[in-house]
């Protein structure tokens, strides 16, 4: 696990000043406490920060190939890297170290782009080939490693591993993209098809860039998809036993590191089905920690310590104070663009918790988007056959109606929010998800936004490219579109952001063995009714965990990290709050309604209205737009 970063010239092969690449690395510097590497060619200079997990003294980059003709930098790892070194190695291919990094060279001169299909792992890696003076930037299948880009007035392409990396050069430009605003506040993160900073890109999930000198800037390739549109057939034990088996193997070759090793308990069913089978796997006793919270209401660590006593882990529980808003101001620097989940709070301290006791943790991320674990695919599913019973014009002008009278009720429980399921049927699949993930719907950014700023988004709306992904979607059914949504929108741009930043401000690497790709490929392809069931999510997940898992941690409702924001801004982020609406900020952009933003708050001061997660959207955004120099 490390930090990458590289300058490349397109046209003229101008000299590469190492100093330059190696300031860009030391912005990374949390990333790979453990070394350093810097080199350059005419055209080209690539910079290595390292986190050694694997062959720790004999794996240093950038890395060369062993004939000299590339040069690779890479971050995270290659699960399957013995398998495939022993077949290049019955090719031919003579290895010099023992670790994963010379197997990706190995294999991208033996296949080339193609290289990328044998690769089972995380990673963001580039390669410059020096006879072809080409740059080949790649991504992993789901986005776990992040990879950012830009092109600078001078001719060059630079991309690291973080914004905070392009951020270190000098002529990077400085200038808050008004569309990934819009996105943002629609979905509490800025997605991948954008960056907060015009002309800053980040590589989508499953793509590849290959670059050549003399020729333009191309456009990225997929090279990877998940596929909704088939169905497995058989019985439901056969799939419930390749399932258990997929779950088993994606944890045990997650399990390899040459350093202490451990994994993320919450008690929840995706961390304790990890723990399960990590326990399994190991003959020392795993090593386990939680995080607990001096409020009864969103404390899960009794369920984490049952969990520990069943499989008897080594188990470190901390609690974290209800005031803990002291770590806001860390946030804006950790994730440069703004990011508005306020579980990133408790995951970084459950990293800096786990990072006391190992390198390596093992999380449960991902379940819940391959195998329809989150509430709203139930309500999806739903909602779906409701659809499916009345014309969409009888339901545009009917539900559509009823929604607009309904009043507003964003604090009951969804079954409750009427005002909700009514707009959301109003409209067809796609649009009814939208909505069912928005921070901020249509009515509440209107409201928000200044008439200059709706000026600058123009005719664009964050809904549109959701929308468009679920529509274009390979599947058959609104929940094959929710989730396929889920795969390549949400959960890169927010649960693998939040998990990889708040990992490596500790210098902590984290793996989610429950995105292993084929894992994901088998859920995609499972019949419906095996992934929701009645109001349960992650059906034949859970039946396949029985084996292993009490009833109470199967089936208790699903709760996950809850950070009490309501509280903050009525006590100890009062004065933050109020200078969202009337400090310089925000203001200085002009393009929010100052005079509805103090309203906002004041009704949230009062307890009349909670309006709390609204208020930390623009607390992380004016906080980021101060840590990039925006205001």
């Amino acid at each position: 696990m490390c930090g990458i970063v590289g300058i490349y010239h397109l046209d003229t092969p101008k000299p590469v000043d190492p100093a330059r690449v190696a300031g860009m690395c030391d912005a990374l510097a949390h990333r790979g406490p453990d070394g350093e590497g810097v080199w350059t060619a005419p055209g080209v200079g690539l910079g290595h920060r390292r986190l050694s997990i694997i062959d720790l003294a004999g794996s240093p980059q950038p890395m060369a190939s062993s004939d000299g003709r590339a040069v690779l930098v890479f971050n995270g790892e290659i699960y399957n890297f013995r398998e495939l070194r022993r077949e290049l190695a019955a090719g031919g291919v003579h290895f010099r170290t023992d670790g994963d990094s010379e197997v990706i060279l190995a294999a991208w001169q033996r296949w080339g782009t193609d290289c990328l299909q044998h690769l089972q792992g995380m990673f963001a890696f580039a390669i410059y080939d020096l006879e072809a003076r080409s740059l080949f930037l790649a991504r992993d299948r789901l986005g776990v490693k992040p990879l950012f880009y830009t092109t600078l007035s001078d001719g060059s392409v630079i991309f690291g591993s973080e914004l905070k990396a392009l951020l270190a050069h000098p002529l990077l430009r400085r200038e808050a993209d008004p569309l990934a605003v819009e996105d943002y506040m629609t979905w509490g993160y800025v997605p991948d098809h954008r960056a907060i900073l015009k002309n800053v890109h980040k590589l989508a999930a499953g793509h590849f860039l290959h670059l050549r000198h003399g020729k333009p800037l191309p456009v990225p390739s997929k090279w990877w998809d998940v596929s909704f549109a088939g169905r497995r057939s058989g019985r439901r034990a056969v799939l419930e036993e390749e399932l258990h088996a997929l779950l088993q193997e994606a944890v045990r070759s997650r399990m390899v590191a040459d350093v202490p090793l451990g994994a993320f308990l919450s008690g929840g069913v995706d961390s304790s089905s990890v723990v399960a089978f990590m326990a399994k796997a190991s003959a020392q006793p795993v090593r386990t920690c939680s995080i607990g919270f001096d409020v009864a209401g969103l404390d899960e660590t009794a369920y984490a310590q049952k969990i520990a006593q069943r499989f008897g882990t080594d188990h470190v529980t901390r609690r974290v104070s209800p005031d803990d808003f002291e770590a806001v101001e860390a946030l804006a620097g950790m994730f440069d663009e703004p990011f508005a989940d306020a579980s990133a709070l408790p995951t970084w301290r459950v990293c800096q918790l786990a990072r006391e006791h190992v390198s390596v943790a093992l999380s449960g991320d991902g379940a819940d988007e391959a195998l329809a674990g989150y509430r709203r695919h139930v309500f999806q599913s739903a909602e779906d056959r409701v659809r499916g019973t009345i014309p969409a014009s009888a339901r545009a002008a009917v539900f559509g109606r009823l929604g607009a009278l309904y009043p507003k009720a964003d604090w009951a429980p969804r079954p409750l929010r009427a005002k909700s399921t009514l707009l959301a049927l109003a409209g067809d699949s796609a649009q009814g998800y939208a909505r069912a993930l928005a921070y901020a719907t249509p009515e509440v950014r209107e409201r928000l936004y200044s008439t200059d700023f709706q000026r600058l988004r123009g005719d664009y709306r964050a809904e549109q490219p959701l929308e468009a992904l679920m529509r274009e979607a390979p599947a058959r059914s609104g929940l094959d579109r929710a989730q396929y949504a889920d795969l390549k929108f949400w959960l890169p741009g927010d649960i693998l952001t939040k998990i990889d930043r708040t990992s490596m401000a500790v210098g902590l690497e984290a793996r989610e063995p429950l995105l292993d790709h084929r894992l994901v490929e088998f859920a995609a392809c499972l019949p419906e009714s095996l992934r929701v069931r009645g109001r349960q999510g992650k059906w034949l997940m859970k039946k396949a965990m029985q084996r292993h898992l009490p009833e109470d941690i199967l089936y208790r409702p699903k709760q996950g990290f809850v950070t009490p924001i309501a509280q903050w801004f009525r006590g100890p982020l009062q004065d933050a709050a109020r200078e969202i609406a009337h400090g310089k900020g925000l203001a200085a952009t002009g393009w929010f309604d100052q005079r509805h933003l103090g309203h906002l708050v004041e009704e949230h001061v009062a307890g009349r209205s909670d309006h709390a997660r609204l208020l930390w959207q623009l607390l992380m955004l004016e906080r980021s737009f101060t840590t990039l120099g925006l205001v």
